[in-house]
């Protein structure tokens, strides 16, 4: 059995559809339950990553966990009570997903201390351990969704500064990959699209699959640090701000790690539009 935290994220829902597809039995858990019932060889927990203990009658028996970063809730988590129950349950293997600001961030409150506080409880479990690095998702261009639909527009600061975005479709896929098959235990991958590319030209992508113009406005510092305000502590957003701002070579470099675990070249910005533009229309 794998257990996957974070079930219905991003990148825990492509997980468990790649490992059910795979013909491994996947308990997933989020904190709310999902309207439908689980196909065969999957099984719906509700728990919360901040009380450890709603865990412990999951993680029983389970042979392998993916243990979600905990997203804006991450400096609530108890991680050393997390990995000592997943270990007193029998769990032998454990995919963490970080950030590569744990690597380029390390002053910041939110990667260099609660993330690498989460490393190392991981990393000190005596399981198999593997952890993930991405950068910026694709799947953050959700914020865009309801100014797209409504005035055809995206507003986003540092509209020239690139990234290489990766989809978490590919973060899934390399994390089946660690959970599913041995050879990567104290590996560190950090994961990246194939290209730099700026909010600017994520707009024209768009723009692309509309097959319409879609206007781009550049924010201020000022104006993006208020609208991300609205959903993520301050920590966060101040450390958000500094890296799609100002990112550091470490974090505009293009990562071998994803066509080395996967054989393939991650997915493009465009490829992850073309199987999301209908949240946009």
């Amino acid at each position: 059995m794998i257990v996957v935290t974070g079930a219905t994220g991003n990148v825990g829902r492509p997980l468990v559809q790649a490992l059910v597809a795979a013909g491994e039995q996947v308990t997933a858990v989020s904190r709310g339950l999902p309207a439908t019932a689980g196909s065969e060889g999957l099984r719906h927990r509700q728990a919360d990553l901040t009380d450890p203990e709603s865990l412990r009658p999951i993680l029983d028996d389970a042979a392998a966990l993916f243990l979600h970063d905990g997203g804006a809730s991450a400096q609530l988590l108890s991680p050393r009570d997390i990995v000592d129950i997943a270990k007193a349950g029998g769990v032998g293997r454990i995919v963490l997903l970080s950030s590569i600001g744990v690597a380029t961030r390390p002053q910041s409150a939110s990667h260099g201390g609660m993330m690498r506080a989460i490393e190392e409880a991981v990393r000190q479990s005596g399981m198999d351990w593997t952890i993930l690095r991405p950068g910026a998702f694709n799947s953050n261009a959700y914020a865009w969704v309801e100014t797209v639909r409504a005035q055809r527009m995206v507003a986003a600061p540092f509209g020239d500064v690139g990234l290489p975005t990766i989809d978490p479709a590919d973060i899934a896929e390399v994390a089946a990959a660690a959970l599913h098959h041995d050879g990567h235990t104290g590996q560190v991958y950090e994961l990246t699209g194939p290209a730099l590319t700026t909010p600017r030209q994520r707009a024209e992508v768009i723009a692309d699959a509309f097959g319409e113009p879609i206007r781009f406005i550049e924010q201020s510092r000022g104006e993006a640090r208020a609208q991300m305000l609205r959903f993520m502590p301050e920590p966060i957003v101040e450390t958000t701000l500094e890296a799609i701002g100002e990112p550091t070579p470490a974090e505009q470099r293009i990562s071998p790690d994803v066509e080395l675990v996967l054989g393939r070249a991650p997915r493009t910005f465009a490829n992850w539009i073309q199987h999301n533009i209908t949240a946009f229309r």
